[in-house]
């Protein structure tokens, strides 16, 4: 296979790269996991650590990533690398398990926040909720049938909206709510003794999409570069904004408020500018899931579609359109799947299988970085500092998470599990019928 996906443009900059990354980050999950953190830990000092922490160890698997996107610059990120190590079997389950519920998942469920807050923005009634929920996946996928510069601009302007309202959520917290930020760091006596991997998990999921960029690399500009530096940058804005929004969250409300906060962010707004806050941060909210959902359908089809040239999916997702250069049918593939799941109104379940898949692919796809490693000589100009203690160290954590998320929720993440083995007799029927174009 050539080194770059045929028919891709590369188009996509620097600026548009470190943005992917921010955007496929932040969703939902900062401004309302916060206070599930905060009910499992004992001071506003151990949440802090916690968030940071969990940052760190995302911008470890950032840089790997980045390793592996420098040595194969091309569409299709975790399929190829899980194909090119450990064989076609492994590339189509990551594929079928993205397909069914990780990214189409993530979306349906995240758009399902999208429209839970427009209509409480707009004031229209529940029955709304889901004309809303399909609604929204219906725009993001359609703008990026259009090329890919149309959908980039469109996902810069969704990205550094939802920047800009972290950064007001920020200043009313720390500078406008006139609270003592002496509280900060605090202790909690009523939260003494809670477990440490029990905070973790909500947070860990906050930090999951890092990993989108590299399914796009086959239209990044100068990918060795970009990429590497993109992941970085675009982790660290990550890091920053989310201890940030913690400390706002600490200095108004407190650990104890936070605690006891089930929407944080609408709390500490309502607080500063009453219901005229709830609503800039209602708005926030819904550009910020917009955004997210925009970028998992636009990474995911671009999986399919390289599937489709290896001959591990239908042919037909393979082509791209003949002007705008994007995989228009994995695209609508993926958008109606998507809203399918979303009319099953599952988002508890949808979001249970969509972050264990994501951070058990993740685990597995740094995994493929020994295989690189040892037979492929070629590093693309970048590779991933403390090797192999770095790579070994998030491979062990996410374990842990894997296992604690089974532990914990043994019915959804077993069910998640079990989605990934049917895709087994999946791909032996389908070598069966299609042997002749496999690798």
């Amino acid at each position: 296979m050539n080194d770059t996906s045929p028919g891709y443009v590369r188009s996509l900059r620097p600026w548009d790269a470190a943005l992917i990354v921010v955007g496929g980050i932040i969703g939902g999950g900062i401004f309302l996991n916060p206070g599930i953190v905060a009910q499992r830990t004992e001071s506003g000092l151990a949440l802090l650590l916690m968030w940071v922490a969990a940052g760190v160890l995302t911008l470890i698997g950032a840089l790997c990533y980045a390793e592996l996107g420098a040595r194969r610059p091309r569409a299709g990120g975790t399929y190829v690398y899980l194909r090119e190590a450990f064989g076609p079997l492994a590339g189509f389950l990551f594929g079928w398990t993205m397909l069914l519920v990780i990214y189409s998942g993530s979306s349906a469920a995240v758009a399902t926040i999208f429209a839970s807050y427009a209509a409480a923005l707009f004031g229209l009634p529940p029955a709304w909720a889901l004309p809303l929920t399909v609604g929204a996946l219906v725009f993001v996928g359609g703008i990026n049938l259009f090329g890919i510069r149309l959908g980039a601009q469109i996902q810069n302007l969704f990205a550094l909206l939802k920047l800009l309202a972290v950064a007001v959520l920020v200043v009313c917290g720390l500078f406008l709510a006139g609270a003592g930020h002496g509280q900060v760091l605090a202790a909690d006596p009523a939260r003494s003794g809670v477990g440490f991997m029990g905070a973790a998990l909500p947070v860990l999921f906050a930090y999951s999409g890092f990993t989108y960029l590299n399914n796009l690399a086959g239209e990044v500009r100068d990918p060795q570069r970009t990429l590497p530096r993109a992941l970085t940058l675009g982790m660290l804005v990550v890091i920053g904004a989310y201890a940030l929004v913690n400390v706002a969250y600490l200095a108004v409300l407190g650990h104890a408020g936070l605690a006891a906060s089930s929407a944080p962010a609408a709390d500490v707004m309502q607080q500063v500018a009453g219901p005229v806050g709830a609503k800039v941060i209602a708005l926030g909210v819904a550009i910020s899931t917009l955004g997210f959902c925009n970028i998992t359908l636009v990474a995911g089809a671009r999986v399919l579609q390289v599937m489709g040239e290896d001959g591990l999916f239908f042919r037909a997702v393979a082509r791209l359109h003949p002007r705008w250069r994007t995989p228009n049918t994995a695209l609508l593939l993926l958008s109606g799947w998507a809203i399918v799941l979303a009319l099953s109104g599952s988002y508890g379940q949808l979001l249970d299988y969509a972050t264990f898949g994501d951070w058990l692919a993740c685990a597995v796809g740094v995994g493929t970085l020994f295989w690189y490693r040892r037979h492929d000589r070629a590093s693309g100009g970048f590779r991933v500092p403390g090797y192999p203690w770095l790579p070994l160290l998030f491979i062990a954590a996410v374990t842990v998470v894997v296992v604690l998320s089974l532990r914990d929720n043994p019915r959804n993440t077993g069910i998640g599990l079990l989605i990934m083995a049917a895709g087994v007799p999946v791909y032996a029927v389908w070598r069966r019928l299609f042997s002749r174009t496999l690798p």
